[in-house]
């Protein structure tokens, strides 16, 4: 068995697994070994973080392919979704609040660019195109 690898600052700590672990679908039956969820998770916690390519993980992880398997398996079958919601409400919980939100605010904001709009909004100081396809 080999060491094991150096801790990342993105790892999940005992109490965050402790919380996160529960939510995470278990392995199906059959097939490949299963692979550590726990990796997994540090795994896609180290790529979101860090901006990093998945094909650029470092190979203490699992495989990036398997990486990004389960990263978007989840994201499909809607793991994340349910991860967000269940954090949330109970952040929302110890602050004393409704375990889910009773309203929400969506902020837009239009920004007019000119007057005139169509071409003469995006071509240049005098909006018009000569046959070059430069502006004149």
């Amino acid at each position: 068995m080999s060491p094991p690898r150096p801790r990342y600052s993105t790892d999940l700590t005992d109490a965050e697994w402790a919380r996160l672990g529960p939510l995470v679908p278990p392995p199906k039956l059959g097939g490949r070994p299963a692979r550590d969820r726990r990796e997994i998770i540090n795994a896609i916690s180290y790529v979101t973080r860090t901006g990093c390519a998945w094909r650029l993980l470092p190979h203490d992880f699992p495989p990036w392919q398997t990486v990004y398997h389960y990263f978007r398996l989840w994201r499909i079958d809607g793991t994340w979704e349910r991860m967000h919601d269940a954090l949330r409400e109970e952040v929302r919980a110890r602050a004393g609040r409704e375990r889910t939100p009773s309203a929400g605010i969506i902020d837009s904001q239009s920004v007019r660019t000119t007057e005139k709009g169509g071409p003469a909004a995006t071509t240049g100081p005098s909006g018009s195109m000569d046959g070059s396809g430069t502006c004149s």
